[in-house]
């Protein structure tokens, strides 16, 4: 058995030589190796006989196999490894068809047996006849019907996989069969595998139809395989881009600025133009390719569209390269009308809102801007979009004309008569009108009388007896408020406005009812840090200091308690006014003290002195004190 495994490892190599030998060679050495040995089995038995014996087969003599001497036996052997195709072996051979039929093709490798492959492996090749050679691999030594079975099909894959690696070792161009189009690209037969290409494999250029190129026949590149998972990736833009780099070469070298080449749109976005210059790409900003302001380079170009562009700029080594569309054509600047000057009236269209203001087009190219200021004679400044929106077709009034620099501003403003002009005829000091609020300030409210004319009315102003921290405690934008002109700054377009001033002011009346010494009863309203505060009217707040709370029995009076106050601060300016409780019975006190004082005196009053009057004063004085 091991010469047997020894003369089947050596078989391998010898397999083209088993091609060339005929089975009538095999059939003749098997006759010599059969009529041979006899004469020397009897010379050997005779010579040796206990050798004999135990070196004899009883196995085969039981079996009725006839006994061959092993070095014939070993010839023999031989013969076979040099002669016939070894059927364990998994390598790829090549047979010849020797028949078909409805089912099955019979296969020649040069085995023991013929092998049969199913017809259905040769679908791909309708045309089979016999005497093709056909290359397979042994699939199953015996069937069950002790038949050699062959395939075609893992025998094309294997070959297949070998092609494929050598393809990918040697940068050789293959071709390809476009089977489908899937996720990111297609699928393409390459010798019978299924190989990838990537939609950025197929062209230089961006592909948007992958379904013109399925059941096309073309050439590619094996870039990468992946034995682990058995992927194939292939390319045809590879094959291109090496004629597109000699090409590419050519025209760089001839580039200068100011040069005018043909292009195509390869790529549009939104920040430009990609052209292919003919293996060469330049971009076209979207600054460059029109006059007029645009929003998207679409409404320029369109993809594949061929245009002449100008190279406007380049890199040291060329790789980048900037072209213009729009320097084709004349600036529309220099075809600007001579008879166009400062105080014409034009009509354009809104292209561009910004916060300080509009960008009219008032020719293709040729645009004004409208300042914020400029849409209204109010000095009050709003925002452009309060006014104009894009797209708006509107008249202005040309204010400044700049050739040279090609700047122009515009007015709308000036389209209507300025409001300020008989203001003192309108609006004169002290007369009353009503307002929109249009915005507020910290110190004050903006209020609009007329589109143009526009009055602030500070914050001391708004009311007589609130006192107001912000203006929006006090009213809300597009609140309508009635107004008093109170003064008005013509050279400086200023107006002073009241809205307190509408009304009397209430403490004119406050300062009679309320005045120094009136007495009032309230009830203690809060306490508040030093004092308390009480609440005569909604307009009058009167603070109690600490000490003028005091009750006759000595005790302080709390929050909600009810007493008679007396006055004893009013200030109609600061608003400002200051009550007691205690002053109310320390009076009584004093004149009862001074009416016994005086009684006393008439009494006494040759033996009163000036010591004794001295001392019932500063009792008196003790007692408002209130020392014991």
């Amino acid at each position: 058995m091991a010469e047997k495994k020894e003369a089947k490892a050596k078989a391998a190599p010898k397999k083209e030589a088993a091609k060339k030998t005929t089975k009538a060679e095999v059939e003749t050495t098997e006759v010599a190796v059969e009529e041979a040995p006899k004469v020397e089995e009897v010379s050997e038995a005779q010579a040796n006989p206990e050798k004999f014996l135990k070196d004899f087969d009883w196995h085969n003599y039981e079996e009725g196999i006839e006994q061959v001497e092993d070095k014939k036996l070993k010839e023999f052997e031989k013969l076979v490894e040099e002669n016939f195709v070894d059927t364990l072996n998994d390598e790829v051979v090549t047979g010849k068809v020797v028949h078909i039929s409805d089912r099955d093709a019979i296969i020649d490798i040069n085995a023991k047996s013929e092998g049969v492959v199913s017809l259905n492996e040769f679908r791909y090749n309708p045309d089979l006849k016999v005497g093709d050679d056909v290359e397979v691999l042994i699939d199953v030594r015996e069937d069950a019907t002790g038949q050699l079975v062959l395939s075609h099909r893992k025998a094309r894959v294997i070959k297949a996989w070998d092609r494929v690696n050598n393809a990918h070792d040697t940068g050789e161009i293959v071709n390809g069969f476009v089977k489908c189009r899937t996720k990111g690209g297609m699928i393409v037969d390459v010798f019978g595998i299924e190989a990838f290409l990537p939609g950025s494999q197929i062209d230089v250029k961006p592909i948007r139809d992958y379904d013109a190129y399925v059941g096309k026949t073309m050439e590619f590149k094996v870039v990468k395989i992946n034995h682990e998972f058995k992927n194939v990736v292939v390319s045809h833009k590879a094959l291109i881009e090496a004629d597109i780099e000699e090409q590419k070469k050519e025209i760089i070298s001839q580039l200068e600025k100011g040069q005018v080449l043909e292009g195509t749109v390869k790529n549009i976005t939104s920040y430009g133009v990609f052209i292919d210059l003919g293996g060469v790409d330049g971009l076209v900003h979207i600054t460059d390719l029109s006059w007029s302001r645009i929003n998207h380079p679409n409404e320029i170009v369109e993809l594949d569209q061929k245009l002449n562009v100008v190279i406007l700029d380049f890199d040291e080594d060329k790789s980048r390269i900037q072209l213009g569309l729009k320097q084709l054509s004349k600036h529309p600047w220099e075809a600007l009308g001579v008879e166009l000057k400062i105080g014409d009236k034009v009509k354009g269209k809104v292209v561009v809102i910004a916060d300080y203001g509009a960008f009219i087009e008032v020719a293709e190219g040729v645009e004004g801007l409208i300042h914020v200021s400029e849409m209204s004679w109010s000095t009050h400044l709003r925002s452009a979009q309060d006014f104009v929106k894009v797209g708006d077709e509107i008249e202005a009034v040309i204010l400044t004309l700049d050739r040279e620099d090609r700047k122009m501003s515009l007015g709308i403003k000036q389209l209507t008569p300025d409001p300020w002009t008989d203001i003192t005829t309108k609006y004169p000091v002290g007369s009353k009108h009503k307002g929109i609020v249009r915005n507020f300030t910290n110190f004050g409210v903006f209020v609009e009388l007329e589109e143009g004319i526009d009055g602030l009315i500070y914050i001391s102003d708004l009311s007589w007896t609130k006192k107001v921290k912000h203006p929006s405690e006090f009213c809300n934008v597009s609140d309508k408020l009635e107004v008093v002109v109170l003064e008005l700054d013509v050279e400086g377009r200023k107006l002073s406005l009241g809205h307190k001033q509408t009304t009397p002011n209430p403490w004119d009346k406050y300062e009679k009812e309320f005045g120094l010494n009136s007495t009032h009863t309230a009830e203690i309203h809060e306490i508040v840090d030093k004092g308390a505060t009480i609440q005569f009217n909604e307009d009058i707040v009167a603070f109690v200091p600490s000490r003028h709370l005091e009750k006759e029995d000595g005790k302080k009076l709390k929050k909600g308690e009810s007493a008679e106050f007396k006055i004893i601060e009013f200030n109609k300016e600061l608003k400002r006014v200051v009550a007691s409780h205690t002053a109310i019975f320390r009076e009584e006190e004093a004149k009862n003290v001074r009416a016994a004082a005086r009684k006393t005196a008439s009494k006494n009053k040759e033996k009163t002195t000036i010591g004794d009057v001295n001392e019932e004063l500063q009792a008196l004085k003790d007692k408002m004190d209130g020392k014991k």
